[in-house]
């Protein structure tokens, strides 16, 4: 596991253009970074909404674009799939769960089929998080007829096998959103007030949520946070699992086994870990949370850089190409800038 605590000491070296004053969302902060490049890529793409960039743990760069509000409450879509994994390790961490390898049919028995596939009793918590249930998709065309049934725990359990519990990966929110319903199975409480209790003194915050027809909080999407919220919430991981005043939120274990890569993406041939992609960039490995429309949050412990982007919620990421372009601004723009300062 990569979880740098080295501390770097910042280079105050101005040049022309090299000292940047950022002034947004309560920033005031001269930095010898030039992010100039990193603002010229972005101010080219008409989806992208705000910027926030930390490092050795200040935040460094606040900015909104394309008149988006650097305050507003931002649906996170899919990189909530990041936040329910450690929803998850913190229920393990606090002992509400065992651990990644209780059966899903155990925790749920009112809701698998009369007469179950036996397979279903091999799915573990590990499994869902890691997208290795086996059980058809709940994502991409499936998604619509999913949200619109009458149980959504139930529709997930009672899909067929397309794959080997264990084997090839097949992102689904209906995965997330099983692990939802358990953790408010196993706690007595509400997923979404159980969150924010947890996540208390550490800036993340859950705004919103929506949930379904039995009033679980979708597990792996429609959560509402700031990109304040967001970027804090990819700090907290940077860091370990401690607060910036040391308050020890999650387990540095259930970070490692979050970043150990268990399956790859089809779709992208992406690495994926519990609930989060990994990939070099630049060189330098980084762990990310992708959700519809390019909502990021991108870890970089080595070089001590996380970055939150939000963008438009309602427009492709994946196969248009937009998702590549910020992995593009993040290795050629971003990280050299901070490269530079170092």
């Amino acid at each position: 596991m990569l979880l740098s605590r080295s501390p770097i000491l910042r280079k105050l070296v101005l040049s022309s253009f090299a000292s940047v004053v950022v002034m947004a969302a309560g920033v005031a902060q001269a930095s010898a970074i030039d992010f100039s490049a990193m603002d010229k890529t972005a101010q080219s793409f008409s989806n992208i909404e705000t910027i926030q960039v930390a490092y050795q743990g200040e935040r460094v760069w606040s900015k909104a674009y394309n008149n988006a509000d650097i305050e507003a409450v931002t649906n996170i879509k899919s990189a909530s799939k990041s936040l329910m994994s450690a929803i998850v390790g913190i229920a393990i961490d606090r002992g509400v769960l065992d651990g990644v390898d209780q059966s899903v049919a155990a925790l749920l028995p009112d809701q698998v089929p009369s007469d179950p596939d036996p397979r279903l009793k091999e799915i573990t918590i590990g499994h869902l998080l890691s997208m290795q249930a086996g059980l058809e998709r709940t994502s991409g065309r499936n998604y619509g007829a999913w949200v619109t049934s009458d149980n959504w725990v139930k529709n997930v359990l009672n899909r067929p096998f397309v794959e080997e519990v264990g084997r090839n990966m097949q992102y689904s929110t209906g995965n997330t959103h099983v692990l939802s319903a358990i953790i408010m199975g196993q706690s007595g409480r509400h997923t979404y007030q159980l969150a924010n209790d947890w996540f208390q003194d550490s800036g993340v915050q859950i705004q919103s949520w929506e949930t379904d027809p039995q009033g679980i909080p979708m597990g792996g999407n429609q959560v509402g946070m700031t990109p304040a919220s967001l970027l804090a919430f990819g700090e907290l991981y940077r860091r370990g699992g401690v607060t910036k005043a040391g308050k020890r939120i999650l387990s540095e274990e259930w970070i490692e086994q979050s970043w150990t890569p268990r399956t790859q993406s089809r779709f992208h041939r992406g690495l994926y870990g519990y609930g989060w992609f990994m990939q070099p960039f630049a060189g330098v490995q980084g762990y990310y949370g992708w959700g519809y429309g390019g909502q990021m949050i991108y870890v970089l412990p080595d070089l001590e850089l996380t970055v939150a982007i939000t963008s438009q919620e309602n427009l492709p990421s994946g196969r248009t190409g937009y998702r590549d372009s910020l992995h593009r601004m993040l290795s050629e723009d971003i990280i050299p800038a901070i490269q530079s300062a170092q």
